[in-house]
C-alpha cells in the first residue's frame, strides 16, 4: 500500500496539509458509507449482476486513467506469472464474488443494517490471520473483536441473538456474510500472492478481471436485455451507479492512499470505523430507513469494537 501511496499522491498533485488529509479520510469514510444506500437503490432498480458489471466497467475506465496519469501501466510489464495469478484470483474473489453478494444481499436487507453486518470483516480477517499467519493478539484486540461481533449479531438477528440457535437469520443477512467471506479471502490472498504489487495496480487489474467475470455471468444468468437495462434506467439510478463507480471506488481509494502516505496505515485505517456510521446516517436521510433499537445498540457495539481494534493495532 505504501508503494501506491506515493504514485497516488503524485497523480493527485502531492499531499495536502495535515488537516486536509484528515478531512479527506473522513470523506473517504463517508463515500464508502454512502455505497450502501446507493447499492440498495441499484439492487431495487436493476438486475444485480448487470448493475455490478456497469459499476465496475465505469470504475475501470476511471482507474485506468488514474494509472496512466501516474505512469502505472509500465509496472504491468514487471509482474510475474505468480502475481498475475494472484490478481486473477483476487478479481474472482474480491471483485466478482464480493460484488455479487453485495448486490444480492441489498435486495433483501436495508442499507443501514447491511453496513453494520459487514463490520465483521476486520474481526474475521484478524481471526484467520492469527491462525494462518501467526499474528499476535492482545487483550485489547480480542475485546474489540468481541464487541464488533456482538454488535453485528444484534443487527443480524434484529435484537434477538438467541434466534441464531434456531437458524432464523434471514436470506439477505446470509448473503451479506458472503461479502464478509469473500473480502476476508481477498485480503488473505493478497498477503500470499500479491506481495510487491502496489495497491493502485492491484485495484485496477483485479477490477478488470472481476469485470470480465461479472459481464459473463450477467449474460449467462440474466440475459442481454438485463445487461442493457441500465441504458433505460432513471436519473436516480444513474446517480447511484455513478456514485458507486466514481465516488466509492475511485475517489475514496485516492483519499485513503493519500492518508496512508501522510499519516501511516494504522492512522488511516482507523477512519474505516466511521464507515458504518455514515452508512446508517445516509440510509436514514436518503432512503428514510428507520433506526430501531437493534440497529442503534448493535451499531454502537460494532463501531466501538472496530475503533478499539484499530487503536490496539497501533
Amino acid at each position: 500500500m505504501t508503494a501506491s501511496s506515493s504514485s497516488t499522491t503524485t497523480a493527485l498533485g502531492g499531499q495536502g496539509s495535515p488537516w486536509t488529509v484528515h478531512l479527506k479520510l473522513v470523506g473517504m469514510a463517508a463515500l464508502w458509507g454512502g455505497s450502501w444506500p446507493c447499492g440498495r437503490v441499484l439492487a431495487q432498480a436493476l438486475p444485480p449482476l448487470a448493475a455490478a458489471a456497469w459499476r465496475f466497467g465505469i470504475a475501470l475506465v476511471l482507474l485506468a486513467a488514474w494509472m496512466h496519469a501516474s505512469g502505472g501501466f509500465a509496472r504491468l510489464r514487471r509482474l510475474t506469472p505468480r502475481q498475475w495469478t494472484g490478481l486473477a484470483v483476487g478479481g474472482a474473489v474480491g471483485v466478482f464474488g464480493y460484488a455479487m453478494f453485495f448486490m444480492l444481499g441489498l435486495k433483501h436487507v436495508a442499507a443501514g443494517r447491511a453496513a453494520l453486518v459487514v463490520t465483521t470483516n476486520p474481526v474475521v480477517t484478524t481471526l484467520v490471520a492469527a491462525w494462518w499467519f501467526g499474528e499476535r493478539l492482545n487483550w485489547r484486540i480480542v475485546s474489540g473483536m468481541a464487541l464488533a461481533a456482538a454488535g453485528a449479531v444484534v443487527v443480524m438477528t434484529h435484537g434477538a441473538p438467541w434466534t441464531l440457535l434456531a437458524g432464523s437469520v434471514g436470506k439477505g443477512e446470509l448473503l451479506l456474510l458472503g461479502c464478509v467471506a469473500t473480502w476476508v479471502a481477498y485480503t488473505l490472498i493478497g498477503r500470499r500472492l500479491l506481495v510487491g504489487i502496489d495497491a493502485l495496480t492491484t485495484t485496477t487489474v483485479t477490477a478488470g478481471f472481476g469485470l470480465v467475470m461479472l459481464v459473463a455471468a450477467a449474460f449467462v444468468f440474466e440475459g442481454p436485455v438485463a445487461v442493457a437495462s441500465p441504458l433505460a434506467a432513471s436519473a436516480t439510478t444513474w446517480v447511484a451507479l455513478g456514485f458507486l463507480a466514481a465516488g466509492a471506488t475511485v475517489v475514496a481509494y485516492a483519499w485513503y492512499f493519500e492518508g496512508v502516505a501522510a499519516l501511516g496505515a494504522g492512522a488511516a485505517a482507523g477512519y474505516i470505523s466511521l464507515v458504518p456510521v455514515f452508512g446508517v446516517l445516509f440510509a436514514t436521510l436518503w432512503l428514510g430507513e428507520q433506526v430501531d433499537a437493534s440497529i442503534a445498540v448493535g451499531g454502537v457495539l460494532a463501531v466501538a469494537g472496530m475503533a478499539l481494534m484499530n487503536l490496539a493495532r497501533r
